[in-house]
């Protein structure tokens, strides 16, 4: 199936040095891709150049005069730069010249102009941020990570029912199972939100595990981990802390002096495999979910390598019809509301 991706070139903290080639490497490995690359057309066209590649039909350049900042907020992004990269490839997505967007730009600004533009799916109040985290079993998909502050026990439901969908499309799975993220295993632990959505969820028909901790998120306990934005980013931000400080502390013991340094040596093909199976950037981007089309947003500080992984979710969830299966369960779902 051939998919076409619009490319924000200008975002992120590298800009076109990593968005332009991480598209160019993508094409090589899959023919049936085509990019519409947005941004600064000069800027983008000489990257191009550069990474071996030439404007034709595999790529695309479209101008956009202005560049979101990493610092800006959303609503002078949405409100006074219309001619924005994020905006531009927005709309290429909105008008259907392209199926998926992928940006490394401002989160904030990325998700007010993709509800905007695009506007949410049928029985979806608020989109919501869903990414892919390592475990002891493989991986996990945890929603939401940031986009929702405050959330309902409805808000909750509708995050696991898109988890859940996304997982089953992708991964072929057809009843992955739901974790809600607590304090506690036990019914009677959470806030009175928590144990709303959970009543919710064993309601739902969804394969519903109950209630996780936090420490079930790496044990792979269940494949979708569901919880309002404040507490997954939390989550998430605590976990990339930890990842940055057992690094720290793994290379200065191995630094310590010349007999931990041969230790180090000796240790090597252990740790190389180590940092591959935990590698971040192969669980580059995060799905926003809930749209009107696929728009990812990969990790700001993301090199080529782990660019290439974010358009690789936007091709695999066009191709999986993710959002199509989300409208679908979306509206059983409510069928058997109004039917109860």
């Amino acid at each position: 199936m051939d998919v076409t991706v619009a490319i924000d070139c200008m975002g992120g903290d590298h800009g076109v040095r990593v968005t332009v080639p991480a598209a160019v490497e993508r094409s090589r490995i899959d023919p049936q891709c085509r990019f519409i690359l947005v941004g600064l057309q000069d800027e983008v066209r000489a990257e191009l150049s550069r990474a071996g590649a030439v404007e034709g039909d595999r790529f695309i350049v479209r101008h956009a005069s202005e560049v979101v900042t990493m610092d800006e907020p959303p609503a002078n992004a949405l409100r006074g730069k219309k001619d924005s990269s994020i905006r531009v490839a927005i709309d290429l997505v909105k008008s259907g010249e392209a199926q998926a967007c992928v940006s490394a730009g401002n989160t904030g600004a990325l998700m007010a102009i993709s509800r905007f533009v695009l506007k949410t799916l049928p029985g979806i109040d608020r989109p919501a941020i869903a990414s892919i985290l390592p475990t002891a079993k493989g991986h996990t998909h945890i929603l939401d990570l940031g986009a929702n502050v405050d959330c309902t026990a409805e808000h909750l439901l509708q995050f696991a029912v898109m988890g859940a969908e996304l997982v089953s499309s992708v991964e072929h799975k057809p009843r992955p199972t739901v974790g809600l993220l607590n304090i506690g295993e036990e019914d009677i632990k959470g806030n009175e939100v928590v144990k709303a959505a959970a009543t919710l969820l064993r309601e739902s028909g969804l394969n519903f595990y109950g209630n996780v901790e936090g420490n079930d998120i790496y044990k792979g306990t269940t494949d979708v981990v569901v919880c309002d934005g404040f507490v997954g980013n939390v989550a998430l931000k605590t976990s990339e802390g930890l990842a940055q400080m057992l690094r720290t502390y793994l290379r200065e013991e191995f630094n310590r002096n010349l007999f931990t340094k041969l230790a180090g040596l000796v240790a090597m093909p252990v740790l190389n495999a180590f940092k591959k199976r935990v590698d971040h950037r192969r669980y580059n981007g995060a799905s926003l979910l809930g749209l009107r089309g696929v728009v990812i947003k990969s990790h700001g500080s993301a090199d080529v390598f782990g660019y290439g992984f974010a358009i690789e979710h936007a091709i695999s969830e066009v191709r999986t019809g993710v959002l199509a299966h989300i409208t679908e369960r979306m509206a059983a779902q409510e069928g058997k509301v109004a039917a109860a």
